[in-house]
C-alpha cells in the first residue's frame, strides 16, 4: 500500500523570499542564524535528506539513497499558517486573507451581544504580552481578552478555571460564524487558553483550538475522492476546517506528533493512506518568543528523532519534510518571517526545482498515480 508522510516543521524558514523587503523581512533566515551564530549547531538526519545543499552549508553530509531536496517559494501574499498550508495542498490564494489592528466597533458589539459577555483588548499585541497587560484583569473581571497580531488572526485569551475552556471554545465558534457572515477574510480565529495565578506565572496551555476559513478544493478532497485515507496530525483538521480530512489526531507538542506519527506507521495500512502532520513547537514556544536557543534545542530533538523515524519508513512510501513560513527568532518583532522553505523528501527520486508551495501538492498527485 502507497502512504505519503508529509512533515510541516511550523516556521522552519530558510531565507528570506524575494518580496521579503515589503514585509519588512529582509535578512530573516530561520535556519541559517541558527547555524552561523549557534556553536556545536546540527542536524545530521536532516542533513543526510539534503537540509545542508539546501543552506550552503560547507559540512560534509552523505545523502541517503532516494533523498531529494529544494527550495520553495510561497506563490500568495502573506507569511501566515493557512495560506502556508493551504499552498502546499494545491490551493493558491489569489488575494490575501484580511488584517487589521483592531476589529470594528460594529463586530465588536454584535459579537458582544451574540455571546453576552464583554471583551477587554482589542488590539494587535505578543500573545504572552498581553497576558502580562490584561491577564490579571480577566481574572477579576470575567471578560476575555481579545487580541490580533500581524497575521490575518482574531484571537481570544481566557483562564481554563476561572472562565472555563468549553465556553472558550463555543465563544471562539460565534466569532468565526460572525466573521463569515460580514465577509471579514479572517484566516483563523484561536482559542488561547491559559492558566496561573498571576501576571509573571500565566502560562498558556496545549488546549488552543484553531477555526479557520474553509479553503477552495485541495489535494486533500483529490486523494479522499481517489480512496486514499486523509489523516491530520496537530492542527492540521483546524488549519483545513475538517475539509478532506478523514481522521484526526489532535497534538499539543512535537513530542505527541512525533508519537502519533510513530503509532500510525507501525499499524498496517489496509489502504493508501497520506499522513499529514504539523508539528508546531517551533514557532509557537520559540520563534513568537524569540528564543533561538530554544528553537535550536527543538530543532535538534526533531532530527534525534527523525534517524529512528527514517527506520521506520516502508518500501513504497514516500517522506516530505518542509515548512509553511520562517519565524527567525534572531529576527525584530514577534511576528512570522517571510521566508523561502526548505523541502526534503526520500523515498521517491523527485525533481524539486525552486518552485512554490504547490509543487508539494503535485508530487503528492504523482506519488498517488493521481492526474495532475
Amino acid at each position: 500500500m502507497k502512504r505519503v508522510i508529509c512533515i510541516v516543521l511550523d516556521s522552519v524558514g530558510c531565507g528570506h523570499a524575494p518580496d521579503a523587503a515589503s514585509y519588512g523581512d529582509e535578512g530573516a533566515n530561520t535556519l541559517g542564524h541558527l547555524f552561523a551564530r549557534q556553536p556545536g549547531f546540527a542536524l545530521p538526519h536532516l542533513a543526510s535528506l539534503g537540509l545542508y545543499q539546501i543552506l550552503g552549508l560547507p559540512r560534509a553530509a552523505k545523502l541517503l539513497e532516494g533523498a531529494c531536496f529544494g527550495k520553495l517559494t510561497a506563490a500568495a501574499s502573506g507569511k501566515d499558517t493557512t495560506s502556508g498550508h493551504w499552498e502546499l495542498m494545491g490551493c493558491v490564494l489569489d488575494q490575501p486573507f484580511d488584517t487589521c489592528e483592531f476589529f470594528p466597533q460594529v463586530f465588536l458589539k454584535e459579537f458582544e451581544r451574540r455571546t453576552g459577555v464583554e471583551f477587554i483588548g482589542n488590539y494587535a499585541a505578543s500573545g504572552t504580552h498581553i497576558l502580562t497587560d490584561l491577564g490579571e484583569e480577566h481574572c477579576r473581571t470575567g471578560k476575555p481578552i481579545l487580541y490580533t497580531s500581524a497575521d490575518s488572526v482574531l484571537q481570544i485569551a481566557a483562564h481554563e478555571e476561572y472562565f472555563g475552556l468549553e465556553r472558550l471554545w463555543a465563544i471562539c465558534q460565534i466569532a468565526r460564524n460572525l466573521l463569515d457572515e460580514s465577509g471579514m477574510r479572517i484566516g483563523r480565529v484561536i482559542a488561547r487558553p491559559f492558566i496561573g495565578e498571576g501576571a509573571g506565572d500565566f502560562q498558556r496551555t496545549g488546549n488552543r483550538h484553531d477555526y479557520s476559513l474553509t479553503p477552495d478544493f485541495t489535494v486533500l478532497n483529490a486523494l479522499q475522492a481517489a480512496g486514499v485515507k486523509t489523516i491530520g496530525i496537530g492542527k492540521i483538521a483546524d488549519i483545513f476546517a475538517n475539509c478532506g480530512i478523514e481522521e484526526s489526531y489532535p497534538t499539543k507538542s512535537n513530542s505527541e506528533g512525533m508519537a502519533t506519527l510513530e503509532m500510525l506507521l507501525e499499524k498496517p495500512a489496509q489502504q493508501k493512506e497520506f499522513l499529514f502532520a504539523n508539528l508546531v513547537d517551533f514557532d509557537s514556544l520559540y520563534g513568537h518568543r524569540r528564543d533561538p536557543q530554544g528553537y535550536g534545542r527543538c530543532l535538534m530533538e526533531f532530527d534525534g528523532w527523525l534517524g529512528g523515524f527514517l527506520q521506520q519508513l516502508d518500501r513504497g512510501d514516500l517522506l516530505i519534510i518542509t515548512a509553511d513560513h520562517g519565524n527567525d527568532p534572531y529576527h525584530a518583532g514577534t511576528d512570522h518571517t517571510r521566508e523561502q522553505v526548505p523541502v526534503l523528501s526520500l523515498g521517491a527520486e523527485i525533481c524539486w526545482k525552486n518552485g512554490s508551495f504547490a509543487d508539494v501538492s503535485r508530487q503528492i498527485k504523482q506519488h498517488f498515480e493521481l492526474t495532475p
